[in-house]
């Protein structure tokens, strides 16, 4: 009977006795969730957090869920083994539920009703590519102007050109918000990071390339670049900061600068899983906004608890040194040059936590303009695959829930009438705009990349 108590009532005491409140009985007449033991994967990034502090927090037991969190070694195992059933879900790259499914790689239906966050990936270089870079960069008060942009790395590629060597480059993963942010980065400053070509049975990325772009795991990107086998990597946090920490390489642009605000990781679910479980998923979903919250809460204040959480083994397993460096506001270029950038980890603000379609279609704009779509497709293709894999209906269901709850404002949230387009936005290193309903107009606007009727 207690147990029961624990878990689904909350149970007030008032002038001497035990009433419920009739909030409490609303809840107490809830529907259970379908499942209450859960196990959830994560990579061991700073992006995370939400996962970490729901569980710490006890916020994933205030919803009747028993949460069990599990590191996995790489995206390809975690999205594996969340279509397989052998995870819940997870913390999950937003280009992975919407690459899944229109098949590219792996072909399933995968689903999230909740954005993880904004920001908090940075691009490094090695040493020895700065020392050429910084001699392109404009200098004032004798520290480099930001943003540096890919312009500055162009000679550097065509001296390796010159000499016959590769340019070689790390990120995450194919569908990965970091192979798309770099490829961004370097096309603006006229760099062809190459195409897919899934047809034709080419799948590398490299077609035309002028740099070759590769999978690494975030936390051996700074172990790969020091043994020389890639010249830099685009990478979540702490790994851009721990390549300044070892002095051996300079992270030189944030996507925070790339494109201001980025949607970056998703809590990603089988559709299955989704449909078998509409109260569980409910629920996760409360519990990772309230997690959100705190990360966010008084202008930050929380950070430093959720560093010194986030630095345990079995969370990122980094030194809270490192994670602090960027988790708490900050971000370290070139070593002793540590700049304010209180938005470089946003975990609420901004409507941060909700399932835009705009956020989805840019993904798919990226895949289609690199050849991961390999042909044409109307506008109305973009905004149907984005509805079939957000689901902004089941954020507002446990919003609304919280707010009735009083452990949120509905100012928190965007409004009831939302349409689920942010609006359009020229916050990109390159100053274009973006506008979620029109798709192919902003493919038809890169210099670099297929236009809309390309075929691949």
């Amino acid at each position: 009977m207690m147990h029961t108590i624990r878990r689904n009532v909350r149970i007030k005491s008032l002038l001497g006795g035990l009433l419920l409140s009739s909030l409490t009985l609303s809840l107490a007449q809830a529907a259970e969730p379908e499942k209450a033991e859960l196990k959830l994967g994560f990579i061991k990034l700073t992006d995370m957090a939400p996962l970490a502090i729901a569980y710490e927090k006890g916020y994933f037991e205030d919803e009747g869920l028993y949460v069990t969190l599990e590191a996995q070694a790489n995206w390809k195992v975690l999205l594996d083994r969340v279509i397989t059933g052998e995870l819940d879900g997870a913390h999950m790259l937003a280009g992975q539920p919407l690459g899944a499914t229109i098949g590219f790689g792996t072909k399933a239906e995968v689903v999230t009703a909740f954005s993880m966050d904004l920001n908090g990936n940075g691009i490094t270089v090695s040493n020895a590519v700065w020392d050429e870079m910084k001699k392109h960069v404009p200098m004032e008060n004798g520290k480099p102007v930001h943003p540096i942009k890919a312009d500055a790395l162009k000679p550097v590629i065509e001296q390796y050109k010159a000499k016959g060597k590769p340019f070689n480059l790390g990120m995450v993963f194919p569908v990965s918000t970091h192979n798309y942010e770099l490829r961004y980065w370097l096309a603006a400053g006229g760099i062809n990071p190459g195409y897919y070509a899934p047809a034709k049975g080419d799948i590398t990325g490299t077609l035309n390339a002028d740099v070759l772009l590769s999978v690494t795991p975030p936390p051996q990107m700074p172990s790969t670049m020091e043994a020389g086998t890639i010249n830099g990597y685009s990478v979540g946090e702490p790994w851009n900061q721990q390549a300044v920490f070892k002095g051996i390489g300079v992270p030189v642009i944030t996507d925070y600068e790339i494109w201001n605000n980025n949607p970056e990781k998703v809590l990603g679910v089988s559709k299955a899983w989704a449909t078998a479980n509409p109260e569980t998923h409910k629920r996760l979903v409360k519990a990772l906004i309230r997690a959100g919250m705190w990360l966010d809460a008084d202008n930050n204040a929380n950070r430093q608890e959720a560093v010194e959480i986030l630095a345990r083994p079995e969370y990122v397993g980094a030194d809270a040194k490192v994670i602090a460096n960027s988790m708490t506001g900050t971000f370290e270029y070139e070593k002793g040059d540590k700049r304010e950038v209180p938005d470089f980890n946003v975990f609420f603000r901004h409507n941060a936590t909700y399932p835009y379609y705009s956020d989805a279609i840019w993904y798919l704009t990226q895949m289609r303009r690199w050849g991961q779509i390999g042909e044409a497709k109307p506008d109305s293709w973009y905004v149907d695959i984005a509805k079939q894999v957000y689901l902004p209906a089941v954020y507002q269901s446990a919003a609304n829930e919280l707010v009735a709850e009083g452990k949120a404002s509905a100012a928190d949230f965007p409004p009831a009438d939302e349409q689920g387009f942010r609006a359009p936005s020229n916050a990109f290193i390159d100053g274009l705009t973006y506008d979620g309903r029109q798709p192919n107009a902003y493919i038809n606007q890169f210099k670099i990349g297929l236009k809309p009727d390309s075929v691949q």
